[in-house]
């Protein structure tokens, strides 16, 4: 099994990453502030004013760490990796799927079952704690939905419609998303899901969480040798990495979301850590996002009995695992690609 390797994250501005042997090291104003072995990183993820040196990239490259730069808001600008892992008839065939529809169209849908049955669970879950009656209520109803959709996606034969469910899905979930959250409602309200940029607090949580699963999941896929940018749900498009927005719809309830909520309700996060752009949106300040990388930190941590392959594993390794069984299908190891179903 693979070992869960350490994301190096770096949110000082200014920051310069330099090389010194097998070891990266963070400078700021010319002082060494830091010093990370390359044997214990999986990936860096750069945020804002923060450079690397051609050798540290080099080094980086050399043991496969994934160098990501987003701006400070988290939004992804570009990556750098190394040599492509895998072989080329991997590839080939998950290109071969890809031009199928009727083939596209059964992969997306084991995806998107995951996805309603893992957002299903997150509203029952939240029904059974919730205090309030009405909260409750709405929850509940909202869960019955979710059963309702799942029963509407099994004979769809065409992405568009399938692409129509989903949305329909996502409308009603995020419809009662404001009731999961039960602390401080003044500073942390959702009325509707907003990206680009995101014009509240939950939704810059929401938006921020979202890019480091897009982060985890692009290199979980070029670990096993797939093209994170070909995926059947989420169909080519310069820059967009469609793969690993299908294989992260099906993780988005179970490590973002919850996440989210927990930093809400557990009044991890304040209102005061977040401030309102001249274009209107909002983003989180320094102290605020380090506590938010801390938390998924933490969270890829845990443990999880994993639903397939029967075996305890971290919650970071999950993308992994997925990747590989992924693999295995195209393969033809396996019969169907089989989701992660989060109980």
């Amino acid at each position: 099994m693979k070992h869960l390797l350490n994301t190096l994250f770096i949110t000082t501005q200014g920051s310069y990453v330099a090389r010194e042997g097998e070891t990266l090291l963070i400078r700021v104003e010319y002082e060494t502030k830091n010093r990370f072995p390359i044997l214990q990183l999986q990936s860096v993820v750069c945020f804002g004013q923060v450079s690397m040196s051609p050798p540290a990239m080099e080094l980086c490259a050399e043991h496969g760490v994934t160098v990501s730069f987003l701006t400070e808001h988290g939004r992804f600008i570009a990556r750098v990796c190394g040599p492509v892992s895998g072989n080329v008839l991997l590839r080939r065939e998950q290109y071969r799927y890809a031009d199928i529809p009727e083939m596209s169209t059964i992969i997306a849908r084991n995806m998107l079952t995951g996805k309603l049955v893992n957002s299903r669970n997150m509203l029952m879950r939240a029904a059974r704690e919730r205090e309030e009656i009405a909260s409750k209520a709405i929850l509940a109803s909202a869960a019955k939905a979710y059963s309702r959709h799942l029963r509407g996606i099994t004979e769809v034969r065409n992405l568009e419609t399938l692409r129509g469910k989903e949305g329909d899905a996502s409308a009603d979930y995020f419809a009662v998303f404001d009731h999961f959250i039960t602390a401080n409602k003044e500073d942390f309200y959702f009325r509707v899901r907003s990206r680009r940029p995101p014009l509240d607090n939950v939704n810059a949580l929401l938006s921020f969480i979202y890019t480091l699963l897009v982060h985890d999941t692009v290199s979980a896929l070029e670990s096993v040798g797939l093209d994170p940018a070909v995926g059947f749900l989420h169909r080519d498009r310069p820059g967009r990495p469609g793969l690993a927005l299908d294989m992260m719809e099906e993780l988005r309830p179970a490590l973002a979301d919850r996440l989210v909520i927990a930093l809400i309700n557990r009044q991890q996060v304040q209102g005061k850590g977040f401030t309102i752009t001249e274009s209107g949106g909002v983003m989180m300040d320094s102290e605020t996002r380090k506590t938010v990388l801390v938390a998924w930190q933490e969270r890829k941590q845990e443990e999880v009995t994993h639903p397939f392959i029967g075996e305890k594993i971290k919650i970071g390794l999950i993308q992994c695992v997925q990747a590989q069984l992924f693999a295995r299908f195209l393969r033809g190891d396996l019969e169907a690609y089989p989701p992660f179903f989060w109980k």
